[in-house]
């Protein structure tokens, strides 16, 4: 390149940036005259501004114009926000989509309570857990194409998922007892992994009788302790409530140790459980086919139902609701009308507003429960002419084995007060309106049994409860085993050793006799209760 003489400067008209060759300011030029380069300094600072213009025009041209453009059309707006979601994850938006979908009905991360409840397992197929967690019952749930083999006792899941193997339950509510279990049934639940060739098709076991979709299968035993009118209610109508009452009818009851005298002792209640026949699994040699299936009942305690528990808040007043319509007389004409059940009285009011409430014009009924081999009430006729005298009209109660439900329901609505030793039959306050009275008379070293099969069952329900504890002079261990024996001065020392050594010395052993004097006066506590409650509740009733 040549090389410029020193003495030669660039001249006015050069378009040479200052960034490129730095020369000396020139001076100022005079005021009011016009120097002819001052143009090509405008232009030469111009430069760098085109080209910052220039290079943005290219980076917008590389941009898709349809991302440019703004529609308004819903299709377009929901791709757009589809992109930016994929961006958000660095994910493709559909993939996004099929992962969450995934990860939500994941039946491995879901409980099987979840799943007997109601609360998943919607469209899933091939489902089979088991939920064995309470100490009273084992529960297993099946989804899917379900299929009984009552030759081999077994239920058969086909399609299941792979990994899964058999289950064995014996579906009663007393897995604690190792005693009562053995002698309960047991099912095995078999599953049978998918296949889609013939073969695997031709080993099906084919359906008798197909129920139909969506309507599902309760197994359960009416084995064990059935007999006693206690464990009837509590080990199993109760927890079948708790189970089954979801379904609105719309479900199978499946029963091994299938008693004919139970479904007639009960039928009414289950009539409001199901709408279909109830299948005797073990005589019943047809397959029966559904799309659903519970093995075993779910249990809160005894005589509870506890709306926590519940996935629709239900409570044992809602099974008594179901008792009160099964067993209510109802009135039926020649025309097509459907029965009306006749309505319980109405839960006694406040007590501000009880003591305006007028007498009852009769005396308040009571009804006196009776034993005949243990636990006898030695003093019977003295304890009903303690009744008498504080107010109430007693009838004496002497139930047996072939008395109809429906006629001790209709005594027991129809009844303000209850009295009852210690036993079974204290099972039937379940019958009671709210508001009435249940005394129960407490032999020596049962108070806790008392308490907790009876007392709070009885209190939730809303009766108002009151215990007569018999003292040991009054029970006939006394002549047994001596006033001061440990039997009646520590009875937790007997108790301790177990419920069996329990039962054999303080319930099958023991009679009593009631002071009088102590006794009535727990019956005027009662009758003082009835005047602030039950006269209200039937006052209420009338208006």
């Amino acid at each position: 390149m040549m090389q410029l003489p020193q003495h030669h400067k660039p001249s006015a008209h050069s378009c040479c940036p200052s960034w490129i060759r730095r020369s000396p300011p020139s001076p100022p030029p005079p005021p009011h005259k016009k120097l002819g380069g001052g143009r090509s300094r405008y232009a030469c600072r111009l430069v760098p501004l085109l080209v910052l213009t220039v290079y943005s025009v290219v980076t917008v041209l590389r941009i898709p114009s349809a991302s440019l453009v703004v529609s308004t059309a819903d299709s377009e707006r929901v791709d757009r926000r589809e992109d930016l979601e994929a961006l958000k994850t660095h994910l493709p938006s559909n993939q996004n989509s099929l992962e969450a979908r995934e990860e939500t009905r994941s039946v491995a991360s879901l409980p099987c309570s979840a799943f007997i409840s109601g609360e998943a397992g919607h469209g899933e197929e091939g489902v089979l857990c088991c939920d064995r967690s309470h100490y009273r019952s084992d529960v297993c749930y099946l989804r899917g194409d379900v299929r009984t083999d009552p030759s081999t006792s077994s239920v058969l899941l086909y399609n299941a998922a792979r990994g899964s193997g058999p289950e064995k339950v014996r579906p009663y509510t007393r897995k604690f007892e190792d005693s009562v279990m053995s002698s309960i049934d047991e099912v095995t639940i078999v599953p049978v992994p998918g296949g889609h060739n013939a073969s695997a098709s031709a080993l099906r076991r084919r359906c008798d009788v197909r129920h139909p979709r969506g309507v599902p299968a309760v197994v359960l035993s009416t084995g064990g302790y059935t007999g006693n009118v206690y464990h009837e209610f509590s080990d199993g109508l109760i927890p079948l409530f708790v189970t089954a009452q979801r379904f609105g009818g719309e479900v199978v009851l499946v029963v091994l140790e299938y008693h004919y005298w139970w479904l007639g002792r009960y039928g009414a209640v289950l009539e409001q459980l199901t709408n279909y026949k109830v299948v005797d699994f073990r005589s019943d040699r047809r397959v029966h086919c559904f799309d659903e299936m519970i093995v075993g009942l779910r249990i809160h305690g005894e005589l509870v139902v506890d709306p926590k528990l519940m996935p629709n808040g239900k409570s044992i007043k809602d099974f008594q609701a179901l008792l009160h319509r099964s067993y209510s007389r109802t009135t039926t004409t020649p025309s097509a009308s459907p029965p009306v059940p006749v309505p319980l009285p109405l839960a006694p009011p406040s007590r501000s507003r009880s003591r305006a409430c007028p007498r009852p014009a009769a005396k308040p009924k009571l009804l006196i429960f009776i034993r005949k081999q243990n636990r006898v009430l030695l003093n019977l006729p003295h304890v009903v002419t303690a009744c008498r005298r504080a107010g109430f009209a007693p009838h004496v109660m002497n139930l047996r084995r072939q008395t109809p439900l429906a006629a001790i329901h209709a005594a027991l609505a129809s009844a303000d007060a209850m009295v009852a030793v210690h036993g079974a039959a204290v099972t039937h306050f379940l019958f009671m309106r709210p508001g009435s009275v249940l005394l129960q008379i407490v032999p020596v070293g049962l108070d806790w049994a008392a308490d907790a099969f009876y007392g709070k069952p009885a209190q939730q329900l809303g009766l108002e409860y009151l215990e007569y504890k018999v003292a040991p002079e009054e029970s006939s261990l006394a002549a047994e085993y001596g006033l001061d024996s440990t039997v009646l001065r520590n009875p937790w020392v007997i108790s301790s050793r177990g419920w069996w050594e329990m039962k054999k010395v303080y319930m099958d052993r023991q009679n009593v006799t009631v002071n009088i004097k102590r006794f009535g006066e727990l019956l005027r506590t009662a009758r003082t209760h009835l005047k602030n409650t039950t006269a209200c509740a039937a006052a209420a009733a009338l208006r």
